[in-house]
C-alpha cells in the first residue's frame, strides 16, 4: 500500500493529507474486490481528477499502475492471510451454535459480511468538504475570468459527452482508423438555454448530410462545437469550417486557393530549396528526383486549373483570380473561403449556410460540384432544392435531439411526420403504464402487507426509460401590415436611368423599370451585375447621374437588407430595441408588433446578441414595419431564415395589399411568390419570358458550355 501511495502522491503532486488518507482508505478496504485497472478508476478516480490538477488521460494511467501492483501482492502478505492457531471443525461450531441460538465469535459456518461501512467517516467527510470546496474555487475562478473577458453578449457555448476509454485508449495508441464520427450522449449549452441534451450524432464518412431545424435551436453552435472539437471526435480527422472570410492581403485569389494544398506547397518548398543547393552540391540530385516524383503523384501541375475551375463555378473570372484578396468584399472573401475549403478537401466539411453568400448560377454549380464530393459533408441550408439535390441523409434538430433520417430531403419530409406521430404513441402508452404502476403505490403505500410489492413497482419505475413528452413546433408567424387599401397606378418608375460609382466604372447604361402597387418582382442577375445598386436607386437613397426616379406620392417603402441586420444594438432586447427606436407606445403594441414576426415570449425579453441569425431577420423585419409602408423592398430576405419561417414569409407577401420587389436566390420563395422576373445584365434591366424556369436554363446551358471548355 505504501507503493500505491507513493505513486499516487509523486504523479498527482498532491500535498493535502486528507485526501490522501481517504484515497488510502478506499484502497485498502477495496482492493480484494478490484477485478481490473477501471474498478480502480471508478473507486478513486473521480477523487482524483476533481482534487488535483490531474487530467482524466493520466489518471487513468495512475489507476492501472495502482492495480498492477496490488494484483502483485503475494498471497501469504500477513495483512491479507491470518493463520489458524487450530483446526476448526466446522459441523460442531454450527452444532453449537443451534443448541445455544447465538453465533459464536469465532464462527465461520454462514457468516454474514458486515454492512458497516470500514471507510473512516470522519476521513471521508473531511476528504469531501476538501473537494467540494477546491471545485468551487475552480468554478469561481472560470465564472470571474469569463465574466472578465467578455460582455454578456459574447456568451460561448459550453459541451459534455459521454467518451469511451476504449476508444481514447484506442486514439491514443494510434489503432482508431475509421473515419466515422461518434458523439455519444452529449449536451451542450448556451448561456443558461440548454441547446442539446442526450444527444447523439453518428456521422459515417462518404456521406452528405443535411442538418435543418427551426432558427435558435442551436445548428450553427453544433457546428462550432465539432469544429472546434468542443465535441470530441478522432484527433486523425481533418475537420474545416467554413466560418470566417480569408484574411485581405496582397495574395493573390488563385495562390491563395493553392496554398491549402499544403503537401503540394512543402514539396514546392523543398524543391526550390534543393534547388538552390544543386548550384554548389550535385549529391542533392536523388533527394530532389525523390521530389519530383512525389509532385507527379499528387498531380500538382494540375492543380493550378483545379483551382481556377473552382473559383470560375463560384464566379471569379480570369481577372479577378488574379487580384490580391485585399481587394475584395467581404462577401467575396466568404465566396473565396468557400473555395479553399473546395479545393482542401478535408476529411470533413462543415457548411453553414453556404447559399447564403451565392448567386443562383454559383448555387447550381455548387450543387453539381457537391454531388461528387468524396469525404464527408455535414451542411445547414434552408434551401429546400440545395439540400434535395446534394444530401444522402438528413439531420432534424427538434427537442434538443438530432433524429436521423437516410435519404433525400423529400424523403425526409414524408416521413418525419409519421415517425413523430409514432413517437408521440409510445409517449402516450409509457404514460399511461405508468400512470397505472403509480395508482397501485398510491394505493398500497401504507399497507404492511403489500410493503414488498410497493418496493418492487417503485424499483420497476426507476428501471423505466426517461419519460420525454414529444414537443410540439410551433406554427411561424408573419404578417406584413395592411396599409395599402385603395393604392393603385405606378409606385416607383425608373426612366433611362444612367448610374455609376466612378467615372469609368458604369453600372446602368439606360435602365428603365416600373412598378406598381400591386406587383410582384423579382430581380435576379450574377453577383456584382448591380442588383441592390438598383434597389438602392428605387428607394432613392443613391442619385441617378443621368435619368429620373418618379415615386407615387403617398408612397412608404419598407426596405430590408442584412445591412440592418448587422446594424442590430446586440446589448439590449428586441422589446428595449422598439421602445429606444419608436418611443410613446404601450408594451402592448410593442409586444404585438413583435409577435407578428415571431419574437414572442421570453425571446423579447433576451438580448438582441444571444437571437439566432435568423431571429435577427426577424426583429429586422418587424422594426421595418412600425411605419406600416405600403410597397416592400427585400434585398435577400431569407439569408438565415429557416424553411418553415420562409414558407410563412412567402404566404405574408402573397397576403400583403402592397407592391413587393424582392431580390433573391431562393427558388422556391420566387416561384412562389412572384409574377414577373427581371434580369440584370450587360448594364441593363430586362424581363425574362417564361419567367423562373427559363431563367434556370439559361443558367443550366452556360455552366455544360463551362464544363465543357
Amino acid at each position: 500500500m505504501e507503493k500505491c501511495m507513493s505513486l499516487i502522491i509523486e504523479k498527482t503532486k498532491n500535498d493535502d493529507k486528507d485526501i490522501e488518507a481517504y484515497v488510502e482508505s478506499v484502497l485498502q478496504h477495496g482492493q480484494h474486490d478490484f477485478a481490473e485497472s477501471s474498478d480502480v478508476y471508478d473507486a478513486i478516480g473521480p477523487i482524483l481528477e476533481s482534487s488535483t490538477t490531474c487530467d482524466s488521460g493520466l489518471v487513468e494511467e495512475i489507476c492501472e499502475e495502482v492495480f498492477n501492483i496490488l494484483s502483485g501482492l503475494s498471497i501469504n502478505d500477513k495483512h491479507f492471510v491470518r493463520k489458524l492457531d487450530a483446526p476448526i471443525y466446522i459441523a460442531q461450531i454450527k452444532k453449537q451454535d443451534d443448541k445455544t441460538g447465538k453465533k459464536n465469535a469465532e464462527s465461520i459456518w454462514m457468516a454474514k459480511q458486515d454492512k458497516k461501512s470500514l471507510v473512516d467517516s470522519k476521513k471521508l467527510e473531511k476528504a469531501e468538504a476538501k473537494i467540494k470546496q477546491k471545485q468551487e474555487k475552480k468554478s469561481n475562478t472560470s465564472q470571474a475570468r469569463t465574466e472578465s473577458s467578455s460582455s454578456p453578449v459574447q456568451m460561448e457555448a459550453s459541451a459534455s459527452q459521454a467518451v469511451n476509454r476504449k476508444d481514447i485508449r484506442n486514439e491514443m495508441q494510434g489503432k482508431n482508423k475509421t473515419k466515422d464520427i461518434h458523439i455519444e450522449n452529449f449536451d451542450i449549452s448556451f448561456g443558461n438555454k440548454v441547446l442539446f441534451e442526450e444527444a447523439n450524432l453518428h456521422i459515417a464518412h462518404g456521406r452528405r448530410y443535411g442538418l435543418v431545424g427551426r432558427n435558435g435551436l442551436g445548428k450553427t453552435t453544433l457546428l462550432k462545437m465539432i469544429s472546434t472539437r468542443g465535441l470530441a471526435i478522432p484527433g486523425h480527422i481533418d475537420v474545416l469550417h467554413v466560418e470566417q472570410e480569408v484574411e485581405g492581403n496582397d495574395t493573390i485569389a488563385l495562390e491563395s486557393v493553392l496554398e491549402c494544398d499544403t503537401v503540394r506547397a512543402n514539396l514546392l518548398k523543398e524543391e526550390k530549396l534543393l534547388q538552390s543547393k544543386m548550384e554548389k552540391d550535385q549529391s542533392q540530385s536523388s533527394l530532389l528526383s525523390e521530389i519530383y516524383t512525389k509532385l507527379a503523384d499528387i498531380e500538382a501541375d494540375k492543380a493550378p486549373s483545379r483551382a481556377a475551375t473552382v473559383l470560375n463555378g463560384l464566379g471569379f473570372t480570369t481577372a479577378m483570380q488574379k487580384m490580391p484578396t485585399k481587394n475584395f468584399s467581404g462577401g467575396w472573401r466568404m465566396r473565396l473561403a468557400l473555395a479553399r475549403a473546395l479545393f482542401a478537401k478535408p476529411d470533413l466539411l462543415l457548411l453553414d449556410e453556404p447559399t447564403n453568400m451565392l448567386d443562383i448560377k454559383a448555387i447550381l454549380w455548387l450543387e453539381n460540384y457537391l454531388q461528387e464530393w468524396p469525404t464527408t459533408l455535414f451542411v445547414t441550408s434552408h434551401d429546400r432544392n440545395f439540400l434535395e439535390s446534394i444530401c444522402t441523409d438528413i439531420l432534424h434538430l427538434q427537442s434538443r435531439k438530432l433524429d436521423s433520417y437516410r435519404g433525400s430531403f423529400e424523403q425526409f419530409l414524408a416521413t418525419k411526420d409519421e415517425t413523430l406521430k409514432n413517437r408521440q404513441k409510445e409517449y402516450e402508452a409509457q404514460k399511461q403504464y405508468r400512470d397505472h404502476v403509480q395508482v397501485f403505490i398510491d394505493r398500497f403505500r401504507y399497507n404492511a402487507n403489500r410493503a414488498s410489492q410497493v418496493q418492487s413497482k417503485l424499483k420497476l419505475l426507476e428501471k423505466l426509460p426517461k419519460l420525454i413528452p414529444i414537443e410540439k413546433e410551433q406554427p411561424c408567424v408573419v404578417k406584413f401590415p395592411d396599409s395599402a387599401a385603395n393604392l393603385s397606378g405606378t409606385a416607383l418608375q425608373l426612366d433611362e436611368v444612367y448610374f455609376s460609382y466612378a467615372a469609368d466604372k458604369l453600372v446602368f447604361n439606360g435602365a428603365e423599370i416600373s412598378a406598381g402597387f400591386d406587383s410582384r418582382i423579382c430581380i435576379v442577375g450574377e453577383n456584382g451585375s448591380g442588383k441592390t445598386t438598383l434597389l438602392k436607386l428605387l428607394c432613392g437613397t443613391l442619385e441617378p447621374v443621368k435619368g429620373v426616379r418618379h415615386a407615387h406620392r403617398n408612397l412608404r417603402i419598407g426596405y430590408f437588407t442584412q445591412h440592418h441586420v448587422d446594424q442590430l444594438d446586440l446589448n439590449v432586447s428586441s422589446l428595449e430595441l422598439l421602445e429606444n427606436r419608436f418611443p410613446g407606445r404601450s408594451q402592448e403594441e410593442y409586444r404585438h408588433q413583435l409577435g407578428s414576426f415571431g419574437i414572442s415570449g421570453d425571446l423579447a425579453l433576451q438580448s438582441v446578441g444571444s437571437l439566432s441569425g435568423g431571429q435577427k431577420s426577424r426583429l429586422a423585419f418587424s422594426i421595418l414595419c412600425v411605419p406600416r409602408p405600403n410597397f416592400l423592398i427585400l434585398d435577400e430576405p431569407t439569408n438565415h431564415l429557416d424553411m418553415e419561417t420562409i414558407e410563412a414569409l412567402g404566404v405574408a407577401i402573397n397576403e400583403f395589399a402592397g407592391g413587393v420587389l424582392l431580390v433573391s436566390h431562393d427558388e422556391r420563395l420566387i416561384c412562389k411568390v412572384c409574377r414577373e422576373l427581371w434580369l440584370c445584365r450587360d448594364k441593363k434591366v430586362s424581363s425574362i419570358e417564361g419567367g423562373y424556369d427559363s431563367y434556370r436554363s439559361l443558367l443550366e446551358d452556360e455552366l455544360k458550355r463551362l464544363n465543357s471548355n
